[in-house]
């Protein structure tokens, strides 16, 4: 296959096979297969069936690493490595214990320093040993928060040592070729600010639904969000030439909608533009997924788009590749942010973060605005506006960060539930920073108010059309009118 791809000018990105262990793996090795929180262990059949936390799945893992790098590392056809695919297991098992307890250890050094920062005078959860913590398994109530915090961020920094342990061999052996791994958009398992600060090339996994009257505002957000993780030129990995196969109902795309996403991506940064899959499968889970080939062969309408695609990309690629985008409006996001206002017990399950997210770049876009994405503590002086949907939880450096972007002339958009907590899920004195409370002129929040599904409360102002928030109605007086240039606002742009 390598050769053929290289006797017909074709590049390979060859991925390392370690996102679905075979099932002998599991049969010999059960400490190989992850737990899930209520201590069920995932069996094989499927995929992403590993444990991250498993010595045994990492030796094999780097011993099928070694052989592929070694065995094509002079193949004039590889491009680029891809490593494993996807990464988003969990895994609440005995060895992912012992893990997380080294984690822990790490990051706080002592005992009193973890009961501290967890709060478990709360409900008398204090540890008196290191033993006794474990991951945030099934529990007759509510779960510590911070606890589970501490877990999001282990299990994500577990799954980035497979990656970069991985991404190692094959540099040794390549280390003139690029490296990536590919994600999915907004996926709550790995930060991914972290993660692209150890990928040579940022790819992501992009599947808008083509029904949707706002599909290309939703890749579109993708798509900033991937270029500011990249800091540059991207690569789209995956997309679908036609229908995919796990909605509940699966369209196709109609005619010109690929050949127009796919050009939407080059214009937002990308530097390639990818398929899953070239051949439509016969058999597996994923027969019913589109392929460039689909099932009605070279004949079919499929592969007819894709190669006049290909040849658009043909025709404007060195024009194109490598392009510096610039964007003067910036909305912050932060994965920590989001894992701890997702906690069980918080004020409004109604309110979810990336339909926020997803609310405010729309507007954003509607008025053709270019919009990068960045993180709290990012350096922000070059952008005119800078807009937080919401950060719940935000460290002293981000909240610093901030308010030397408004005093430095910047222009600060805030909305709801914003710099409630700090770096510890710890509720900041007054329900909100007190350094952000000055900057947006709050003298006292009374109480967050959030509002029930439905018809919520309206407002006229300047004898414009009655507005009002969606989600919340905090209730927060003015001390006087702000002399910066920091805006708070309550609700949502409209969903």
């Amino acid at each position: 296959m390598m050769d053929l791809m290289r006797d017909h000018g074709i590049g390979v990105v060859l991925a390392t096979p370690t996102a679905s262990p075979p099932p002998w793996m599991g049969h010999r090795h059960p400490d190989t297969l992850p737990r899930d929180a209520d201590g069920r262990t995932e069996g094989w059949g499927g995929r992403q069936h590993f444990s991250h936390s498993s010595a045994t799945y990492r030796r094999y893992a780097a011993a099928i690493t070694e052989d592929l790098a070694a065995r094509y590392a002079t193949h004039p056809a590889l491009t680029l490595w891809h490593i494993n695919n996807e990464y988003c297991t969990y895994d609440w098992g005995d060895e992912a214990a012992a893990r997380f307890r080294g984690w822990l250890r790490r990051r706080y050094g002592t005992l009193d320093a973890l009961n501290t920062a967890w709060g478990t005078a709360f409900w008398s959860q204090g540890y008196g040993e290191w033993a006794e913590v474990r991951p945030p398994r099934h529990a007759h109530y509510l779960k510590n928060p911070t606890q589970v915090l501490d877990f999001k961020r282990f299990t994500s920094d577990m799954l980035l040592e497979c990656y970069t342990a991985e991404r190692d061999i094959v540099r040794r052996h390549t280390p003139h070729l690029p490296v990536t791994t590919n994600f999915m958009p907004l996926w709550a398992g790995q930060d991914a600010w972290r993660w692209a600060e150890e990928e040579d090339v940022v790819s992501v996994d992009l599947y808008p639904d083509p029904r949707d009257p706002l599909g290309a505002q939703s890749g579109a957000l993708v798509q900033d969000m991937t270029r500011s993780q990249a800091r540059g030129p991207w690569m789209l990995m995956e997309q679908a030439a036609g229908p995919v196969n796990w909605r509940g109902v699966n369209h196709p795309k109609p005619r010109g909608l690929n050949r127009l996403w796919s050009l939407q991506a080059v214009a937002r940064g990308a530097d390639a533009v990818c398929y899953f899959q070239w051949r439509q499968s016969r058999q597996g889970a994923e027969k019913f997924h589109s392929g460039m080939v689909s099932h009605a062969g070279e004949r079919g309408r499929t592969y007819q788009e894709v190669g006049q695609l290909g040849a658009d990309l043909a025709r404007i690629g060195p024009q194109v590749t490598g392009g510096a985008m610039s964007a003067d409006v910036a909305v912050l996001h932060d994965w920590h942010s989001w894992w701890a206002g997702e906690q069980e017990a918080r004020p409004s399950r109604e309110v979810d973060l990336p339909r926020v997210l997803s609310a405010w770049h729309r507007a954003l876009w509607q008025a053709h605005l270019t919009t990068d994405f960045a993180h709290p503590e990012h350096d922000l002086t070059g952008y005119r506006l800078v807009v937080v949907p919401q950060l719940y939880l935000l460290t002293d450096t981000a909240v610093h960060n901030l308010l030397a972007y408004v005093r430095g002339g910047g222009t600060l958009v805030c909305g709801f539930l914003t710099g409630v907590a700090d770096q510890d899920d710890r509720v900041r004195p007054g329900g909100m920073d007190a350094r952000l409370r000055e900057l947006f002129g709050i003298r006292t929040l009374h109480e967050w108010w959030p509002l029930e599904p439905g018809r919520p409360p309206s407002a006229r102002a300047d004898c414009a059309a009655p507005c009002g928030p969606r989600n919340w109605n905090p209730t927060a007086p003015p001390t006087r009118p702000s002399p910066t240039r920091a805006g708070n606002s309550t609700a949502c742009p409209p969903c």
